[in-house]
């Protein structure tokens, strides 16, 4: 038999689907013979997660999180932008810059690494705005609000997994050279599909210093493959 069922829970919340039918309508059946529970229908609001079903596919985003987020943080009537971070931002301690308030910045930077779920897009930004909470600026500061900005612009934006998509795992990985000032580290970023549906991601700042930019790329493909092995297992 090659059709197998997902099964996600959440304390006491639970998700569920199969390639057949008939399998999610036995695990309906035998949760309720066993415990004491309600059928809520087809998934469209899960945890933040806008899920979207359609005969061609699964559409999931978070633009009512988003909406929230701007009334929460008053960005609604900002300028949207087309990026969320600018190719020429180099972020450091700036250590003589105009200090802020460190709870309200934790709290965007926490808020935008939840919405990463469905928007990868924005993962390398915002993980680069959360390396300085502890002391945070000014120009910190800005750096997250242009990412609010770029969400304006790009609410709808979301994951789309197609119905019949192949179950081929290919995976991308790529780094910056010595990208973070304050300590000369690079960063590495990865994605894994399967098939033509994105489902991992990360941007991380690597552990040592790469001396050259081919060291810098080879501990990238190094976490990058256990990623890989990770998921094929």
């Amino acid at each position: 038999m090659n059709d197998i069922p997902l099964i996600q829970i959440y304390v006491d919340d639970i998700i569920f689907g199969s390639t057949n039918d008939s399998l999610c309508k036995e695990f309906s059946q035998d949760m309720q013979s066993e415990f004491e529970m309600s059928m809520m229908g087809e998934l469209n609001f899960f945890l933040g997660l806008q899920i979207k079903q359609t005969k061609n596919g699964i559409f999931i985003s978070q633009s009512k999180y988003s909406k929230e987020l701007f009334n929460k943080f008053g960005m609604k009537n900002a300028k949207p932008m087309a990026t969320p971070m600018s190719i020429a931002c180099y972020l450091d301690k700036d250590e003589n810059g105009q200090s802020i308030d460190i709870k309200k910045y934790r709290g965007m930077i926490g808020s935008l690494l939840y919405l990463s779920a469905s928007r990868p897009d924005i993962i390398f930004s915002v993980c680069m705005c959360a390396r300085y909470q502890s002391n945070s600026k000014e120009s910190h500061l800005s750096a997250v609000k242009r990412i609010m900005r770029y969400l304006l612009g790009t609410i709808n934006l979301g994951l789309w997994y197609p119905k019949n998509s192949s179950y081929n795992l290919v995976g991308y990985s790529n780094s910056d050279f010595v990208g973070c000032k304050t300590d000369r580290k690079s960063t590495s970023g990865t994605c894994h599909f399967i098939g033509s549906a994105l489902v991992s991601w990360y941007s991380k700042r690597q552990n040592s210093v790469g001396l050259s930019t081919t060291k810098a790329e080879y501990i990238s493909a190094e976490s990058y493959y256990a990623q890989i092995l990770w998921m094929r297992q």
